[in-house]
């Protein structure tokens, strides 16, 4: 292990060989990169990562051709957010003199990662058994759809497919409503990309202590299913069968997002006890619906849901968002309003937090992307280098981590192995 726990970020000396393409394996090795570790992102020019892929959205602010079809593949935001503080390496592994330089970085790593299907990484003669064989501490991490054993271990899922094969879709949407089915964004891919991640620092904590790699396989379904957990052992312990609840509680009541004034404007407000629902009375100016009894406890509020947020939505309608906000989080009901992207950005308490980072991008100069979710006193975590060019770092990777000379690059180069 190539760690010093007396270095600057958490994970400075780790090198991560990254196979992750799209959303789910990106988002897992970023956090790493954020964290520290040296992140070679693998990559071919003739399968472009599909983040890469598509019409640029960056307007009129790119300092090159937004139009120019060659230079499309750098120009997408989201592949920029997803792949920030890594390298780029692109070589055809399909070729055996690219598959033998991708086998002489293994030596020199510390984690292989990937999110294909399963028995992709065994085909391409990169299975952990292939890996442990050159470098025997290694640490392999396969993140795919549905794990890789088992009867549907061949199945070909993407997260909006997953969301109803957990069951997870079948609890989103309204109460009383057919439901939606799927969740935007993608919560199975991050779901299952936090989740790796935290898998991948516990295999480094294990081999600083034991010396001993790993072969760690995360099934996206699986991780799905860790997020129904409630509705899960409430079939299994009393047979109910969960559906749609939209945004209430099956607990709190009021426990909502409602209207306010302006244009698509909503903030979410929870009631939790009964000492909050007397001071959300008080602070709405005890209507005399609120001392109905159909509303006197959080069972009787339960009961009546409808007619509930009607009353509330009222009230909501008739201010802004934050006004609700400000008034009841003075009284301690928690309250907030439904954010925008644009809110988020102008946000107070954002802004101290450092929740979106700058970087400054060759090809747009500077860029707006997700900043680290962790804060860490003495080694926090930041984003020091824009998402890297396709290659842009071939010559680093090669010349300086595997110690090759330019004669030995020149007929790989020529020969479209490296490129």
């Amino acid at each position: 292990m190539t760690h010093n726990m007396n270095t600057e970020l958490p994970l400075e000396g780790i090198r991560v060989v990254d196979f992750c393409w799209v959303y789910a394996g990106p988002l897992m090795t970023f956090l790493l990169g954020d964290l520290g570790a040296e992140v070679i992102k693998i990559e071919s020019r003739k399968r472009l990562d599909g983040t890469r892929l598509g019409r640029s959205i960056v307007g009129d602010r790119a300092r090159v051709d937004a139009t120019d079809k060659d230079l499309l593949p750098e120009l997408q935001p989201l592949n920029h957010g997803l792949n920030r503080n890594k390298l780029s390496l692109t070589v055809d592994i399909a070729d055996p003199r690219g598959l033998d330089l991708i086998h002489r970085l293994v030596r020199a790593a510390d984690i292989v990662a990937d999110n294909f299907a399963a028995g992709v990484m065994e085909r391409r003669g990169l299975g952990y058994d292939e890996l442990r064989q050159i470098k025997p501490d290694i640490i392999a991490l396969s993140l795919s759809g549905a794990g890789q054993t088992g009867p549907l271990r061949d199945v070909l899922a993407y997260a909006n497919t997953l969301a109803p094969l957990s069951g997870l879709g079948q609890l989103i949407g309204y109460h009383g409503e057919a439901p939606l089915g799927v969740t935007y964004p993608a919560f199975a891919d991050a779901n299952a990309s936090i989740r790796a991640a935290g898998a991948l620092l516990a295999a480094l904590y294990h081999r600083s202590r034991t010396g001993e790699g790993q072969c760690i396989d995360v099934s996206e379904w699986q991780c799905a299913l860790m997020g129904i957990e409630e509705a899960l052992f409430d079939y299994q312990w009393n047979g109910r069968i969960a559906g749609p609840q939209g945004n209430h509680h099956p607990r709190f009541a009021p426990h909502n997002t409602y209207p306010c004034v302006g244009k698509d404007q909503w903030v979410s407000i929870v009631v939790r006890n009964e000492t909050e629902w007397a001071v959300f009375r008080r602070a709405l100016g005890d209507p005399p619906w609120a001392a109905e009894e159909r509303f006197a406890d959080a069972y009787q509020r339960q009961q009546n849901l409808a007619a509930l947020d009607r009353h509330i939505a009222a009230w909501t309608r008739e201010q802004t968002a934050q006004e609700v906000t400000t008034r009841l989080q003075a009284v301690g009901v928690p309250a907030f309003p439904a954010y925008t992207v644009e809110d988020i950005f102008a946000d107070r308490h954002f802004q101290e937090r450092g929740v979106v980072a700058e970087v400054e991008h060759p090809m747009l100069g500077p860029e707006h992307v997700p900043a680290s979710p962790w804060k860490l006193n003495t080694t926090p975590p930041s984003v020091r280098r824009h998402a890297p060019l396709l290659g842009q770092d071939n010559d680093y990777v090669l010349r300086t981590v595997l110690g090759m000379s330019k004669e030995e690059l020149e007929p790989l180069v020529e020969a479209q192995v490296v490129y």
